[in-house]
């Protein structure tokens, strides 16, 4: 017992005498301390990002359509719906961060419904679209799922649904 109080107590001390003899590399670390705090206090914390008032986060393994929507729905959330090529960068931004590269990427938009009328999985309004020259093209298949980051443009197609693909979850913040 004598031996851990000891250690203890030297430990105390090294770290004491550390923090005096350099209090820039103190305050240094007392910073990133608080910048840590914020982060995890934060409304988007374990994996999800921020921006625009929802929480975004990457799936890297690849699913079908289907199965990444209820998986995002396990999160509370989502696939994301996109609203504005700010929006869409972000995206982009986030899956780049992650996997090194613009992968093909499930999104929450869909046409399975009725051929041609698109909607996102949370139900927002589908307004805005990054569609690739000739998308949507309902290929020779039936295709009523959307990816993102296709072809050498990066924009928009239209897939069938049991592709497997990584996918970006969308919660409220």
């Amino acid at each position: 017992m004598k031996t851990l109080s000891v250690c203890l107590l030297v430990c105390a001390v090294t770290a004491l005498t550390r923090a005096a003899a350099f209090p820039e590399a103190a305050a240094e670390n007392n910073q990133l301390a608080k910048s840590r705090l914020v982060k995890r206090s934060a409304s988007c914390s374990g994996g999800w990002s921020e921006f625009n008032g929802r929480c975004f986060r990457y799936v890297p393994r690849p699913m079908t359509w289907a199965k990444a929507e209820r998986n995002c729905q396990s999160f509370g959330g989502n696939l994301a719906s996109v609203h504005d090529i700010t929006e869409y960068h972000e995206l982009q931004r986030l899956i780049m961060t992650a996997s090194y590269e613009f992968k093909p990427t499930w999104i929450g938009g869909s046409d399975a419904q009725e051929e041609n009328v698109f909607l996102w999985s949370d139900g927002k309004p589908f307004h805005y679209t990054n569609w690739c020259p000739g998308e949507p093209n309902n290929g020779r298949t039936t295709q009523h799922c959307v990816q993102m980051n296709y072809g050498d443009s990066k924009c928009w197609d239209d897939l069938q649904c049991r592709g497997r693909r990584p996918s970006v979850c969308a919660k409220r913040t």
